[in-house]
């Protein structure tokens, strides 16, 4: 069954001397409790997808729904988390995982103690009364997807999460989400430039093309990848195929200039 819809999305941004199609007839589905990756090149519209279906946009042509209801900035059903946590430096870590549940009324001894339980969950325990810049960055990012999680959305959109991140930090960060996500359930789409962390963590990736961004081609991860987490999968006979198949992909769409590959 079909979580969330992208139909025939279509952007422009409009300035006083010209206009700049972003995106151009986008659509796809995420099922729920499926994992999908969006990877393309630089300046393809990847951010501008994720909050066109964050509801913080609107299309110029098309729409976004959500169980069958267009989405909306303050809809409880969708969590979105950045490449910075965005912690209040001047609250504790506990004011900041509860600010969600407190800014929708859903504050209560009960959703308190369960955000709380999740915080302990993910190996933050300890830390409550402390403040974001006593932690480290992957503390912090910890933090921040609890606050995530903590108003219990239906869909995850991750704006990249990882990518402030050392690597083995980075590592250890996508199994902590891996698992957690399968724990309760939850559904998400991640953009990101890792195609190697797309690959380790989804069931499908949306490779998009060059601006004005298209689905150039979806890529099915199979079953023997998708069973395992991130770090195993990674470690796969057919993970660098598929990373290479993609990867051949992406440089078929980029300029002569290419990037080094993640």
């Amino acid at each position: 069954m079909s979580l969330l819809t992208v139909r025939d999305v279509s952007h422009i941004y409009f300035s006083k001397d010209a206009k700049t199609a972003a995106l151009l007839d986008i659509s796809f589905s995420v099922r729920e409790q499926e994992f999908v990756s969006l990877v393309g090149p630089s300046g393809c519209g990847k951010t501008t997808l994720l909050s066109i279906m964050a509801g913080l946009m609107e299309p110029t042509v098309g729409k976004v729904t959500l169980e069958d209801e267009k989405v909306h900035p303050k809809s409880r059903k969708i969590g979105y988390m950045l490449q910075q946590d965005y912690l209040f430096p001047w609250k504790t870590v506990e004011e900041n995982i509860l600010i969600g549940l407190k800014l929708t009324r859903q504050l209560n001894e009960e959703t308190r103690r369960k955000t709380l339980s999740l915080l302990h969950e993910i190996g933050l325990r300890g830390v409550e009364k402390q403040y974001p810049a006593q932690l480290s960055g992957g503390m912090r990012q910890r933090a921040a997807l609890v606050r995530t999680l903590a108003t219990d959305p239906k869909i995850l959109l991750l704006d990249e999460p990882f990518s402030a991140l050392d690597f083995q930090t980075k590592l250890k960060m996508e199994e902590l989400v891996y698992r957690t996500l399968k724990h309760y359930r939850k559904t998400a789409l991640l953009v990101t430039h890792d195609i190697g962390e797309a690959i380790a963590m989804s069931d499908r990736v949306i490779l998009l093309s060059n601006r004005p961004g298209t689905v150039r081609k979806i890529f099915a991860i199979p079953e023997e990848i998708r069973a395992l987490p991130p770090f195993l999968a990674r470690q796969h006979p057919d993970f660098q195929r598929l990373f290479d198949m993609i990867w051949k992909e992406l440089e078929n769409l980029e300029p002569s200039e290419q990037r080094t590959p993640s």
